[in-house]
């Protein structure tokens, strides 16, 4: 039988209502800590890899529309297109500007990165409105942020983007072209051009530098890949939390692996001797036997007639002196061009002996 003894030091039970009490006493704390979460942004990280790639898969794609432009007026006058080409660049960057960014679209490289542009600025106005709208505990409980919520960019913003990314290139390509032509840089009786060229000079290393520190700042924030972004607030996000990469690098590697096959070669044919290599291929490309149809007024080597002919011992063929003369000095071990036969010494078409020095 097990008893109950009561402890008097034990506090006698709460009421029914006490939880009536306390709710009351921490409602207005609890609404302060979830509006306070509701006000800030959820801290997220783009990759800077992506953003960059898409900038040079974006790139890739104008240079290929470029190309196949260029091919529908291949038949037309040549040099043409080389004076409008700023205009030509300018077209292809409007055309990709006018189906991807101005109809809320991400550009090819940007949609294939998983990317998309979100309006800063007004993300801090949509949290604000959200956060009215998340009073009701159930309803914030409910709802599953990711920290990629945003609008798309303003009207506004796509046309300075317009602006900027297509007319400011254009304009200064045009400018640069112009002044080259004139010769700005080099004019000394115009003080006027030589002050305008030097003004463009230094607001072409205003902006590189200014360039440089954005970059900076990007690798260090992951925000804001070029100064046009960073001053219309426009920021690459995520379109889909769960999404992976969409690109495939086989091919990137397959080039990869071709271009440093053909850098290897071209730096080792310079190395190799010719002649060596015809005269190891000669027997398996021809037949001995025909070499002694072959016609023998003409050297094998500059293909010319013999001004002072010789003759490469032991098998008598006639070559150029010089000809001759510079392989034997070339390659000790010169084989002959018609016969594939190691020579030996060399003998005038007189009968006048000169004996090849070999190394041995």
């Amino acid at each position: 039988m097990i008893s109950l003894r009561s402890n008097p030091s034990t506090a006698p039970p709460p009421r029914e209502d006490a939880w009536i009490t306390s709710y009351q006493k921490l409602l207005p704390h609890w609404h302060s800590v979830s509006l306070s979460h509701q006000h800030s942004t959820l801290p997220i990280s783009i990759s800077r890899v992506n953003q960059f790639d898409a900038a040079r898969l974006d790139i890739e794609m104008s240079a290929m529309l470029k190309e196949q432009l260029v091919k529908v007026f291949s038949l037309m006058k040549s040099g043409m297109l080389f004076q409008y080409e700023p205009e030509l660049d300018a077209f292809l960057e409007f055309l990709i500007w006018r189906f991807s960014i101005w109809v809320d679209k991400p550009t090819p490289g940007i949609a294939l990165m998983n990317l998309r542009y979100r309006d800063e600025r007004a993300v801090e106005i949509r949290e604000n409105a959200l956060s009215r709208a998340f009073h009701c505990a159930t309803l914030y409980h409910s709802a599953v942020r990711t920290g990629l919520e945003g609008p798309g960019l303003t009207v506004a913003q796509k046309m300075w983007y317009c602006i900027a990314a297509v007319g400011g290139q254009y304009i200064w390509a045009r400018l640069q072209s112009f002044s080259a032509f004139r010769r700005w840089g080099d004019s000394e009786q115009r003080p006027l051009a030589r002050r305008v060229w030097g003004l463009m000079q230094r607001i072409e290393g205003l902006y590189k530098a200014a360039s440089f520190g954005n970059l900076l700042l990007f690798l260090y924030t992951g925000r804001y890949r070029n100064l046009i972004e960073r001053a219309l607030r426009a920021r690459l996000v995520y379109e889909s939390p769960n999404m992976n990469r969409a690109v495939s690098f086989e091919y990137m590697n397959r080039q990869l692996v071709w271009n440093e096959f053909s850098e290897m070669l071209l730096l080792l044919l310079p190395l190799l001797n010719s002649s060596t290599v015809k005269s190891v291929l000669h027997p398996f490309s021809k037949n001995k036997s025909s070499s002694s149809t072959e016609d023998d007024s003409t050297c094998p080597i500059c293909r010319a007639s013999p001004t002072t002919p010789y003759l490469a011992l032991p098998c008598q063929h006639r070559y150029c002196y010089y000809c001759l003369r510079t392989r034997c000095a070339a390659a000790p071990s010169f084989r002959c061009s018609r016969c594939s036969e190691p020579v030996v010494a060399m003998q005038r078409h007189s009968s006048i002996v000169e004996h090849k020095t070999h190394n041995q």
